[in-house]
């Protein structure tokens, strides 16, 4: 016992190095181990879209100029599954940084902060009360598991993934596109709702694309998967000649399991903090990050409960909200109600943003209006 960790975190990418990057900010004599399976930088299957609040975590993780060298942009173009369009200014701006260079540069960050970072894959994990002890050699007074959808150390505490239900699946590739081309685009579809691809420009001349819907709504197909999501993203983007597609799982937030058991704290995607609006993220995994990082330094005896006080005060209410409007949204009359609104009240469209991209609720006034807007049309259409 006399090697024993405070901090042992199990994934390098954004949720994992918010955690190692927290801990070694409020506890500098703190000793924080991160590992990784694989060897940075690395490529990870992304929207790489980073919004404000994102970076709102970097300022407080006390890196707020890591991405300050890509353009912003705070322009966003939504259709909707019936072809309602909006296309406005968000009122902060937003980023596109490939996972390959920003997650690398949390890692040096981490790094720099003296965090020791190894390359190691935990195949095994025995939780001994006061500590936890990973593959028989590392022990550590607090784990957090931020391994990603698949999490290994969240199968092997003995939490359930996501139900299928509650699961997405997605493609992503790169793209050239127009230097000057500025413009965050999404294309809804109704057929397989909900569904929708996507462009996000990196400013360089490529852009992020991709395509993504429900893992059920795929299985109905009764089609190989990557002919459904490699010809839906060519049907909605035709424009685009898409390269370097991979696809992965996105663990939905309605679907999330608890957030961890014992000393093990779950972050980012392997606690199922994926907005099931959206598809979004990075935001979650650098909040969630964060939260465990202080959990685990400052209430190292017992980490778990003030943990998930913290993920309560910050997202419970948001949580709530998206939980409901991932209801609502199976409608896609709802969403084209939606985005009619905020086509026609930018305060809706702002609300809508951070909503879908931070930790924003719903005001009822606004709700309301979305309402009127979605029966005012089913009416029409009858």
């Amino acid at each position: 016992m006399d090697d024993v960790w405070d901090l042992v975190v199990v994934g390098g990418g954004p949720a994992g190095a918010a955690a190692a990057l927290r801990a070694r900010q409020l506890r500098p004599e703190a000793r924080v181990l991160l590992l990784d399976r694989a060897d940075f930088p690395r490529d990870k299957a992304c929207g790489d879209g980073i919004a404000a609040h994102g970076r709102d975590e970097l300022a407080l993780l006390g890196v707020p100029d890591l991405i300050a060298d890509y353009r912003p942009t705070r322009r966003l173009a939504v259709v909707s599954p019936g072809g309602a369009r909006v296309s406005a200014t968000s009122a902060r701006s937003n980023h596109v940084v490939p996972r390959k260079v920003f997650d690398a540069r949390l890692v040096d960050a981490a790094r720099a902060r003296g965090v020791e970072v190894r390359r190691h894959q935990v195949r095994a994990l025995a939780d001994l009360g006061d500590h936890v002890v990973l593959d028989g050699t590392v022990t550590a007074r607090a784990v957090v598991a931020a391994d990603g959808a698949n999490s290994a150390v969240r199968r092997l505490i003995g939490v359930p993934p996501s139900p299928e239900k509650h699961t997405a699946i997605a493609v992503r590739g790169y793209a050239d596109v127009p230097a000057d081309d500025d413009v965050q685009s999404i294309f809804m579809q109704q057929d397989g709702w909900p569904a929708y691809a996507w462009s996000f420009p990196i400013g360089d001349g490529t852009a992020n694309v991709g395509y993504g819907m429900l893992l059920p709504r795929l299985h109905a197909t009764g089609l190989p998967g990557k002919e459904v999501l490699h010809g839906r993203l060519a049907e909605l983007l035709p424009h685009v000649n898409a390269r370097d597609l991979r696809a992965h799982h996105l663990p939905l937030s309605p679907g999330r399991p608890g957030p961890g058991s014992g000393r093990v704290l779950l972050a980012g995607d392997a606690a199922g903090l994926i907005n099931p609006l959206t598809g979004e993220g990075i935001f979650y995994a650098l909040l969630s990050g964060r939260l465990a990082g202080e959990a685990a330094v400052q209430a190292a005896d017992d980490p778990l409960p003030a943990y998930r006080r913290g993920l309560r005060k910050a997202l419970g209410r948001h949580l709530r909200t998206t939980d409901v409007l991932a209801l609502a949204s199976q409608s896609p009359g709802f969403i084209d109600a939606a985005i009619d609104t905020a086509a026609r009240r930018k305060e809706v469209f702002d609300l809508l943003v951070d909503v879908g991209l931070g930790a924003g609720t719903v005001p009822l006034p606004l709700a309301l209006a979305v309402i009127r807007r979605w029966l005012l049309n089913a009416a029409r259409r009858r």
